[in-house]
């Protein structure tokens, strides 16, 4: 029999000796489970998720719950209770354990009456008493007042715990879909898990990356800069991080590299604290920045990823335990990385001509949808006398020829302007010009790029005209093609 007077009483004396969020909770789910045999759990609201934190009557809970979902987001974004007596009309019920044939959700409310979290209460067996709602409405109710008024004044919801961070950065990390938002999360997240306030990655520019020549040293957001054979990248939202992220940046690409050295020829990790108690030999330059505490974790195996370093101007000596939590990061950013790399390797494969390299006819037709009438110019080119060095050279030998051909036809075009091979020894190049004139002179110099490899081709001209389709003007230009081997080839032809 409910008994709603004594239940508050207990309740209130437990909340009174309660010392945290946690145990207050404890203390409300410890005297309901003596009265009922429904399943009960609080959840509160901890950074960007429902948590529960206290439950009883079933040993499957919803441990977190995203906020605005299910029931308990409901009420608890809402600020007001919800009766069930039929689960299965409402959408946003989320099942998990045996069948629910009654729920009462209320809000846990503070001094102000601000949501905190959510008190839920299930029942599940068909064949033990109907439990009387309303009487247990108006209970949760007041219990969910009582409990808020008791977690603010104990200062409010638990604050999330080092795995929970963990776990927000890493589904952070899956979800990046370029490398620069890998790198600016997991800087990020460096900064929040280790407490220090400062978090960079650096990495060494790659051999295939042209370094900038004059790049200016300044952090700005999400900042990469180049500084002699090294990529710092950065995240720091604030003046004193950017202050101290600049002072980093000052050093120089040689002592920068110093510090990608050491953790990424061993893939070992290590950390420098309080350099007036402990040797500071070997990062000198460091210190004098005023650095007084860093953690650096290597990102990736060896000699192929780059560092994490998070850092700070407050003496402190870090755990092994959050080195360790930076080594995490530093594996979640390397495979999210590789991952970025195999998809990007999978789409030139599937958009690309395996022999060349050059794109084909899927993507041409993307380009070609997207061209600008009256500024765009597609010239067709057609090997000479192709079928004449399969016939007498054998096919290898006119793969190689191809494979030649098209990497001299590519280098010859400015940056914007694509090639295409969409046949056997045909290929497509999409320019943008302002005139006529420029695209002839593109024309002019793919035929003498051919005659440098001991080729010669034939390539017809047509620009685009406003209100044109892409397949007409790729027919005019195939006409002004075959205009050039009807001449003799090894010439260009501008379609009127």
């Amino acid at each position: 029999m409910l008994t709603p007077p004594r239940i508050v009483e207990d309740v209130t004396d437990r909340l009174r000796a309660a010392h945290s969020a946690v145990d207050a909770c404890r203390a409300v789910v410890d005297v309901l489970a003596t009265h009922t045999d429904a399943l009960i759990a609080t959840l509160l609201h901890v950074h960007d998720h429902l948590r529960c934190v206290a439950a009883a009557g079933s040993w499957h809970v919803f441990s977190s719950v995203p906020l605005g979902r299910g029931v308990v987001g409901r009420v608890y974004a809402s600020g007001r209770t919800a009766v069930l007596t039929d689960v299965t009309v409402d959408p946003e019920f989320i099942r998990l354990g045996p069948d629910v044939v009654a729920e009462i959700c209320v809000p846990i409310l503070d001094r102000t009456g601000e949501p905190l979290g959510a008190l839920n209460l299930e029942w599940t067996s068909e064949l033990a008493a109907t439990p009387d709602l309303g009487a247990w409405r108006v209970l949760a109710e007041e219990l969910g007042k009582s409990l808020g008024a008791r977690i603010d004044e104990l200062g409010g919801p638990p604050a999330e715990t080092q795995a929970e961070k963990l776990l927000r950065h890493s589904v952070a990390l899956s979800a990046a879909g370029t490398e620069a938002e890998v790198y600016a999360r997991v800087a990020e997240a460096a900064r929040d898990v280790s407490g220090l306030s400062s978090a960079v990655v650096l990495t060494p520019i790659a051999g295939d990356i042209a370094e900038p020549a004059d790049v200016p040293v300044g952090v700005t957001g999400s900042a990469a800069l180049f500084i002699g054979g090294v990529v710092l990248r950065s995240s720091s939202p604030g003046r004193h991080d950017r202050v101290l992220v600049q002072r980093l940046a000052d050093l120089g690409g040689r002592e920068l590299g110093v510090l990608l050295d050491r953790a990424r020829r061993h893939g070992t990790s290590f950390s420098l604290g309080d350099p007036d108690q402990l040797d500071p030999r070997g990062f000198e330059a460091v210190t004098k920045t005023g650095v007084r505490t860093m953690i650096v974790a290597p990102i990736g195996p060896g000699a192929l990823g780059g560092v994490l370093v998070a850092f700070d101007d407050v003496t402190a000596h870090p755990e092994p335990a959050r080195v360790s939590l930076l080594e995490l990061l530093g594996t979640q950013a390397w495979t999210c990385l590789d991952r970025l790399h195999s998809l990007t390797r999978l789409r030139h494969r599937a958009s690309s001509d395996p022999l060349t390299g050059l794109r084909h006819h899927g993507p041409f037709g993307e380009r070609l949808a997207a061209a600008e009438p009256g500024r765009t110019a597609l010239l067709a080119i057609d090997v000479d006398q192709f079928k004449v060095i399969n016939d007498t050279y054998g096919h290898a030998a006119g793969d190689r020829a191809l494979v030649d051909l098209a990497r001299a036809l590519e280098s010859t075009l400015r940056q914007g302007d694509e090639l295409y091979r969409i046949g056997g020894d045909e290929f497509v190049a999409v320019v943008e010009v302002p005139s006529p004139n420029e695209a002839v002179a593109v024309a002019e110099r793919l035929t003498a790029a051919a005659r440098r490899v001991g080729r010669t081709i034939s390539v017809g001209v047509a620009l685009q005209r406003r209100d044109e389709l892409g397949e007409t003007t790729l027919s005019r230009a195939d006409q002004a093609l075959y205009e050039v081997k009807r001449r003799g080839r090894d010439g260009l032809h501008l379609a009127p």
